[in-house]
């Protein structure tokens, strides 16, 4: 808007001037400014979505990448998860014991042998899950083994189209019937004694698993190794056990309940001599001295000869009515 304006010159003829409103200045926020932000923006609104988008797409593309990669490892489930044929790896699985090439360990050595290619090197060719078995084949009559078994791989005399293969193979050599013989002579030799009726059965079944006993060998082996206690009510039971599993489930529960009833005897035990020990303390205590009233001297009279030197005076003393 504009505004009309007269002016007199120096000839003292009135000229309109057209001159524009002054500049309105901006309203006064009730609200303080916050500390340390600067008094102007120069950002609109629409610039600062744009690099809200730009900041989401660029995110975004961050987190499809990882996903690729996770993927091409071993896959990536729902909420990120670690799934597919490599997902052992990532997880901690303890490393083997050196395997000396002793008969009893042969079984057990296989067996971590397994699991640790399950967990950790599915995906590895089988000629790496051999080269890293032969790693922990090591000292005592094993290390010729191990060289010859290198020189016919690299020569390509032994091929293995699967690494169960290679661990039969290992079996066979260190273990054969010497091992059956060990573990059958550890089956024999197995008692419960105080171990608890699980950790029993555990190393029973440990030392039968290569041992061939099967049915009712194995039974009688497992009704020798327990103990006498169990034993006898489990046979004298109306309706006693006729597989291994159940002679292994009613044997556990025997147990349990037995050491179960020990600990509240114990229990009892202990509380009921606690109150026996406090009332024989209350009956053991001292009485209190009581001291005779001495007569007067008056009243007191010596009879018979005077006492010889070293020998005690005895007063004996008269109570006169």
């Amino acid at each position: 808007m504009e505004y009309e304006s007269k002016t007199e010159t120096s000839t003292g003829s009135a000229l309109p001037v057209y001159t524009s409103f002054p500049p309105t200045p901006p309203p006064q926020s009730s609200s303080p400014s916050p500390i340390g932000s600067p008094p102007h923006y120069n950002m609109s609104q629409l610039n600062l979505h744009e690099i809200i988008r730009q900041q989401q797409e660029q995110l975004a593309a961050m987190q499809a990448q990882i996903q690729a990669l996770l993927a091409a490892q071993g896959g990536v489930g729902t909420g990120g998860a670690v799934t597919g044929p490599n997902v052992g790896s990532y997880m901690e699985v303890a490393k083997l014991a050196i395997f000396n090439g002793e008969a009893g360990r042969v079984g057990g050595f296989i067996t971590a042998c397994r699991l640790y290619i399950k967990m950790k090197l599915r995906g590895n060719t089988v000629e790496k899950q051999v080269q890293w078995v032969l790693t922990y084949v090591q000292r005592g009559s094993t290390d010729v083994w191990k060289e010859n078994m290198m020189d016919e791989l690299e020569s390509g005399e032994a091929e293995y189209e699967l690494v169960e293969e290679f661990l039969t193979c290992l079996r066979k050599e260190f273990g054969g019937g010497e091992e059956e013989s060990v573990k059958a002579v550890e089956l024999r030799k197995m008692e419960q004694g105080g171990k608890t009726m699980e950790e029993f059965i555990q190393e029973f079944k440990r030392a039968a698993r290569g041992s061939r006993y099967k049915g009712r060998p194995l039974i009688e082996e497992f009704k020798r190794g327990m103990n006498g206690g169990i034993r006898r009510k489990l046979m004298e039971a109306e309706n006693p056990p006729t597989s291994i599993e159940q002679w292994y489930r009613r044997a556990t529960a025997l147990d349990r309940n037995w050491r179960e009833s020990r600990r509240k005897e114990e229990r009892l035990r202990k509380k009921e001599g606690g109150g026996v020990q406090k009332q024989e303390q209350r009956t053991s205590l001292p009485r209190p001295l009581v001291w005779q009233r001495r007569q007067p001297l008056s009243q007191q009279v010596t009879m018979g000869p005077a006492p010889m030197e070293g020998v005690e005076k005895t007063n004996v003393v008269v109570l006169r009515g």
